[in-house]
């Protein structure tokens, strides 16, 4: 993958607006299950002692974790964890409070367990073609890079008290973009604006729509910047992306305007910024894409930024 892919890449990772909660943290000994499911949000287990079982009950899949593993899963996706790897035994098993890890108990299993929360409208948006759930292996060949962040947080895990370390949370985001930079550059992504970054064909023109959005970005001229016919262009990019050029223009669009709106711009800028001379036409595009007003995410922007003054 080229460094311009790369710079887009790393545009959108710091574009989105993380938000990780650090839910479970402890070892648990025994018989014994452990799940997020059913919350209706994605989320994460990392194994910081021991092993266990992870169960995917619909998706027919069955993993054995151990120390330094990690599981993501972007969306709510039916799971258990339990060091039983009969599915039966585990769905029996009980659910039991966690104790405080110490890592001399033999057969001891400890977590670290927290939800995702992707609070730009639009991020749900772009990694709605992301597969369910990431396996990261400690053994494994990939994402190796991540093994100093996972001593991190163990190291933070064992210092104990009555309050777990804030720096965890902090911690398994840096996790979640290695894991989402690592999908984009594998091509694991099935569509989407993941899987246009992944295609050099494509990367002068999205390089383009990003540096100056508000451009008359007609088929003809995103197409001459991809050096294919008008129709070649159509065909291809559809196929990569997953939805038309001009559908795929407008969400780039409003992914620029949330940044510019969060950032204090005024909503009429924004607008003019990203192409739109009409605020109503902008209101519009805003709330089909986002599923929300530009308005509401001001003022929700305005209230985020009065309690963190």
């Amino acid at each position: 993958m080229s460094s311009r892919q790369d710079r887009l890449i790393h545009w959108l990772l710091g574009s989105l607006d993380l938000q990780t909660t650090l839910f479970h943290l402890g070892q648990y000994c025994g018989s014994w299950k452990a799940s997020t499911t059913g919350l209706a949000r994605a989320g994460f287990h990392v194994i910081l002692n021991g092993d266990c079982w992870l169960h995917l009950p619909e998706a027919g899949g069955l993993h054995e974790l151990k120390a330094g593993d990690a599981v993501f899963f972007l969306r709510d996706l039916p799971h258990v964890l339990s060091p039983h790897r009969e599915p039966a035994l585990a769905e029996q098993a009980p659910r039991c409070p966690m104790a405080e890890i110490d890592l001399d108990v033999p057969g001891s299993t400890a977590l670290a367990c927290g939800f995702f929360d992707f609070r730009a409208p639009l991020n749900n948006v772009f990694l709605s073609s992301f597969p369910d759930y990431v396996l990261i292996s400690r053994d494994g060949e990939v994402l190796q890079e991540t093994r100093p962040i996972f001593e991190l947080i163990l190291s933070e895990a064992k210092t104990g008290g009555e309050d777990p370390s804030p720096l965890i949370a902090r911690l398994v985001d840096l996790l979640f973009f290695y894991v989402i930079r690592h999908l984009c550059r594998r091509h694991d992504v099935s569509a989407g604006l993941w899987a246009v970054l992944a295609r050099p064909e494509f990367t002068p023109l999205l390089e383009a729509i990003v540096d100056a959005p508000g451009r008359d970005w007609s088929i003809e001229a995103m197409a001459d910047l991809s050096h294919m016919s008008r129709a070649t262009f159509f065909k291809r990019f559809t196929q990569v992306a997953g939805t038309s050029p001009s559908h795929f223009l407008t969400q780039i669009r409003m992914k620029l305007a949330t940044q510019l709106i969060e950032e204090g711009v005024s909503l009429a800028r924004a607008a003019e910024q990203v192409g739109y001379q009409s605020d109503a036409a902008f209101s519009r595009a805003f709330k089909k894409v986002t599923g929300t007003l530009p308005g509401a995410l001001r003022r929700s922007a305005a209230m985020s930024q009065k309690l963190a003054a």
